[in-house]
């Protein structure tokens, strides 16, 4: 097979299917997707078994524990697919919006409408339930969609990929709106990041590796998140029991994830009433400490010491930075160096510091007395998402409907001409 002229031929047929899905009635977006959740909720045998497959392959090359339970589909899963597509088919319609029209002083009309990016490109490992988040979301704001999931859930997104093209036809919609790479040869990603003249923006979802491998190798725009270093200042002003409950699930909930906790700052004069009551909670859901020099003869047999490189770290397991500050200021530092613009959270009871926090702390989601596990499109009410942005350019945060348009300026003129 000719991986390059493969992926030449499904770009261009997402770019023919693009300009229909532009034009589409919303009503038939919002049945494509009606329909597919119908079609999640009576749960296939052909989706279960697809998904056998995978899992006994997987099982059969090393794959992990946590990267086994992502790529599992069960009933819970299906439902949840079911669940997210009539959430998005509920949502407003976006595309032909039109924000901000301002009345100019020669009389012309000036706004901007919001307008569907065109061919989206999304990249990700493991779970074939991106494969429908993607997707739902893509079609909802008038685009076309090419899919590349990793080699290890290749049936599993087969299967899932022969549900949406049958959703889009019962909608009347093109079936290519929706186009899977059914190949494994990890050649295809880079043929298809030179397809700028078709493929309009790639959306890497998966460990930093392929985010970068795609970044590096991509002629368009790229939407992109490497890793999720997130962290809580806890300041001098704060509710103790409160911010003890924050940080547990912060931390202990799904350690795996983008927006789990990965390092905790302090401020120096909470720190001894603070710590040895995380060290004793934390520690009983499995958690472990690399901590700074100040912090660590307060939490336990389960600290050591921690290295530079602890700071800015992605553990993706039970493990917490740890450091004592003297300030916010010292904390806000400590972000900006370390940070990866993914999610900053303070847990406080003083008003200002709270605001100022809020402006500072520069994050794609910035929290004050919650947890950093809601920086996630479903928490925040997007229905489902693409993945986190922590670009500033095209989106910043997570990516549902509305950030998979773009803003076109529109002129209504009764005869004006500029002189």
């Amino acid at each position: 097979m000719d991986v390059a002229a493969t992926m030449l031929d499904l770009a261009k047929r997402a770019r023919k299917a693009s300009r229909l899905m532009a034009g589409a009635d919303p009503a038939a977006k919002k049945n494509a997707l009606t329909i597919l959740a119908g079609l999640l909720a009576e749960e296939p045998a052909e989706v279960y078994q697809a998904n056998a497959r995978d899992m006994d392959a997987a099982a059969a090359a090393g794959l992990d524990a946590p990267r086994l339970d992502r790529l599992r589909l069960t009933p819970a899963v299906m439902a949840a697919m079911a669940a997210a597509c009539r959430e998005v088919a509920g949502m407003p319609d976006p595309v032909g919006g039109i924000e901000a029209l301002k009345k100019r002083e020669n009389g012309l009309l000036v706004g901007r409408m919001r307008v569907p990016l065109g061919v989206v490109c999304m990249i990700y490992e493991s779970r074939p339930n991106v494969t429908i988040d993607a997707a739902i979301l893509c079609l909802m704001a008038g685009n076309a969609v090419i899919l590349k999931g990793g080699s290890e859930a290749l049936e599993s997104n087969k299967a899932l990929a022969g549900l949406m093209r049958t959703a889009l036809a019962r909608a009347g919609l093109p079936g290519d709106a929706a186009c899977l790479v059914e190949t494994a040869d990890r050649a295809a990603v880079g043929a298809l990041c030179r397809l700028d003249q078709y493929i309009d923006v790639m959306i890497p979802r998966g460990g930093e590796g392929l985010i970068r491998a795609v970044t590096e190798q991509a002629a368009m725009p790229v939407l992109k998140h490497y890793k999720g270093v997130c962290h809580a200042y806890l300041d001098a002003d704060v509710n103790e029991d409160q911010a003890l409950a924050v940080v547990l699930n912060a931390k202990a909930q799904r350690p795996g994830v983008c927006n789990a906790l990965e390092c905790l700052l302090v401020h120096a004069d909470r720190a001894a009433s603070f710590l040895p009551r995380v060290a004793e909670t934390l520690g009983r859901a499995g958690v472990r400490f690399r901590a700074c020099p100040r912090s660590l003869p307060l939490l336990g047999e389960r600290a050591v010491p921690a290295a530079d490189e602890d700071f800015g770290y992605e553990f993706h397991d039970l493990i917490l930075a740890v450091k004592v500050v003297d300030s916010m200021d010292e904390a806000l530092a400590h972000i900006a160096e370390n940070g990866s613009n993914h999610t900053e959270v303070i847990l406080t009871q003083n008003h200002d510091r709270a605001m100022a926090f809020l402006r500072l702390a520069d994050a794609s989601m910035v929290g004050v007395n919650c947890s950093t596990r809601f920086n996630d499109g479903g928490e925040l009410g997007l229905g489902a998402e693409i993945g986190i942005s922590t670009s500033k350019l095209h989106a910043y945060g997570p990516m549902g409907v509305t950030e998979l348009t773009g803003a076109k300026f529109v002129v209504l003129g009764q005869g004006q001409v500029r002189g």
